[in-house]
């Protein structure tokens, strides 16, 4: 939820109890605190988040709408919960997602949207040196969504904005895989490398770079703590551990 009230040039208007409800509630599900699936709790989070009811129930609507909440008849509000086809879908449609966004921003035309990656790449290395984790997820999040942001297409990036939010809720799926196999210093080196091919204005060599850049430890084991195998799933699912174990 955003505050339409005007402001004079260069004020930035405070964050609304509804917006911190939301952000605080992102952090939950991303970082595995609240699971696929999970009932939520109402009266345990207004405590919690010190607000009252009807922020923290606005708060769940704009997580509905970004796709991690789900509200059900006499339930309540539970996590998306997520099938194996359901994330077939999310990754490969993020992927087409990227691949269109690198078509259309690389070479960069903008020099300011290049410092937006810049500058999300600085707070992702801040956030991995002081060991934060949480932090360094959101910070990865805005990284992947300022890359897209080359494009300069507002609705492509609104989209994947959405869909890198439910990506982040798949990999929380298998947030102890992910924590044995990652480092956060290594994830990091992993995104300056593909920021340096951006900034080469090669687009192929970005897309070459995409292909492989993203650590799919997540995936580890993930049909068994799933459900919903369907043949096109399954069939991703075997290619995405071929390229893994492919050492080329």
């Amino acid at each position: 939820m955003t505050d339409q009230t005007p402001h004079a040039p260069g004020i930035v208007a405070p964050p609304s109890l509804v917006e911190l409800a939301a952000d605080a509630l992102r952090r939950m599900i991303v970082g595995g605190e609240l699971l696929c699936g999970q009932r939520i709790v109402e009266n345990r989070l207004t405590g919690q988040l010190g607000i009252s009811r009807p922020p923290l129930r606005e708060a769940l609507r704009v997580l509905e709408r970004e796709g991690l909440v789900r509200q059900l008849p006499r339930r309540g509000a539970i996590v998306t919960p997520l099938t194996l086809h359901d994330i077939y879908e999310i990754c490969t449609l993020r992927a087409e997602f990227e691949r269109l966004a690198v078509r259309l921003g690389v070479p960069v035309a903008d020099p300011a949207r290049l410092r937006r990656c810049q500058a999300a790449l600085a707070q992702m290395t801040a956030a991995a040196e002081a060991g934060d984790r949480p932090e360094y997820l959101q910070r990865s999040f805005e990284f992947h969504v300022s890359v897209v942001g080359l494009s300069g297409h507002r609705r492509l990036e609104e989209s994947y904005r959405s869909l890198q939010l439910q990506m982040m809720l798949v990999m929380a799926l298998n947030r102890r895989v992910r924590e044995e196999h990652e480092s956060l210093t290594g994830d990091v080196a992993r995104h300056a490398r593909l920021l340096e091919i951006v900034e080469t204005g090669d687009p192929e060599a970005v897309l070459a770079e995409l292909a492989a850049h993203g650590d799919r430890s997540f995936l580890e084991g993930i049909e068994d703590t799933v459900e919903g195998h369907t043949d096109e799933a399954l069939t991703w699912l075997a290619a995405q551990r071929d390229r893994k174990d492919d050492p080329a």
